[in-house]
């Protein structure tokens, strides 16, 4: 199984990397279209400011590719809240691949949200054998409300989306590769799709 993880400037792709090794795969780094293009399973990570994450998938042609591709594509954390239209965090265009815009918490609640959390209402083969209330970790100040696409969610303060799945498009809010035997459980159900 081929599986990429695209590298475009704007992820903890390492420990993603290790995670995989961890289940017994390979992962290959890369921003290559054709190598994207060709991978089994993609993987589409990010940590950090999402209007400059998206200069950099648009500088590359990605934020074109991204949204085109057939196989089983998992979004990590910022690279989800790309995958959803719009983010308020630098006023940012996404992907539009799940119709959903992305806020900020409200100052009610120490941002940012930083820390294990329970996560309910599992509906995708990405929780195949996870059980409800399982803790994930998180670190974030923005969430995607909850919409017809989630397929988990959490409660901070509001109940937002930790997870959100459209077609062969899945999406975490949360930190797989750092969550734990939940974490590593639910990146191999990622794996076997």
């Amino acid at each position: 199984m081929k599986i990429v993880i695209i590298n475009y400037g704007a992820g903890n792709i390492q420990s993603i990397k290790f995670a995989i090794q961890r289940l017994g795969y390979e992962a290959v780094l890369s921003h290559n279209p054709e190598e994207i293009r060709a991978a089994d399973k993609v993987i589409f990570p990010g940590v950090g400011e999402a209007s400059s994450a998206m200069r950099k998938l648009r500088a590359s042609g990605l934020d074109i590719l991204v949204p085109q591709l057939k196989q089983p594509v998992l979004g990590i954390c910022l690279g989800m809240q790309l995958m959803c239209s719009h983010t308020e965090e630098g006023d940012t265009e996404g992907l539009g691949i799940f119709d959903v815009d992305v806020v900020r918490f409200s100052n009610q609640v120490k941002v940012p949200q930083i820390g294990w959390n329970q996560i309910e209402s599992l509906n995708s083969p990405l929780f195949e054998g996870v059980d409800e209330k399982e803790y994930i970790y998180l670190v974030h100040s923005y969430y995607a409300p909850v919409t017809k696409n989630t397929v988990a969610q959490s409660t901070y303060g509001v109940t937002y989306a930790t997870a959100l799945q459209k077609d062969n498009f899945y999406g975490t809010q949360f930190h797989p590769e750092k969550s734990s035997a939940t974490g590593s459980k639910i990146l191999k159900n990622f794996l076997d799709i």
